[in-house]
């Protein structure tokens, strides 16, 4: 049966799914119904959480990265009613946004201190200048 998720930073190497906290569990929705999806997905940015991405999905594969995850998942019937988030989210997600990845990214190739003195920099430039 194919269903609806809720993925953030959609086909990329830093996707996620949302899940919504149960206890100390895991839970994934699936909604039968794409603007079910899409409604709750503008409901979680009108809380100020990032903004997902709708997307279709065999539901079997769902289930299979549940179990292998050990999540928990519901699917959400279509027209079953209003369906709300949560009112508090988690601090912190175990995915970042792309945007966050991507600052990661520069801190770690912030360039390094020069394996040569000034004084083997100014040699070495004078050299090349002579060949000019």
């Amino acid at each position: 049966m194919r269903v609806f998720v809720l993925i953030f930073n959609a086909r990329t190497e830093n996707e996620g799914i949302h899940t919504v906290r149960v206890g100390d569990r895991n839970k994934i929705l699936m909604f039968e119904s794409e603007d079910d999806a899409t409604r709750f997905a503008l409901m979680l940015e009108a809380q100020d959480f990032p903004s997902p991405t709708v997307e279709e999905i065999d539901s079997e594969e769902v289930k299979q990265f549940c179990q292998s995850a050990d999540y928990d998942w519901e699917i959400v019937p279509e027209n079953v009613g209003i369906v709300l988030p949560p009112e508090t989210n988690v601090e912190e997600t175990d995915w970042k946004l792309d945007s966050e990845v991507e600052n990661t990214d520069l801190q770690r190739k912030a360039p390094e201190k020069p394996e040569l003195s000034d004084t083997e920099l100014d040699s070495l430039r004078r050299k090349l200048e002579g060949l000019l």
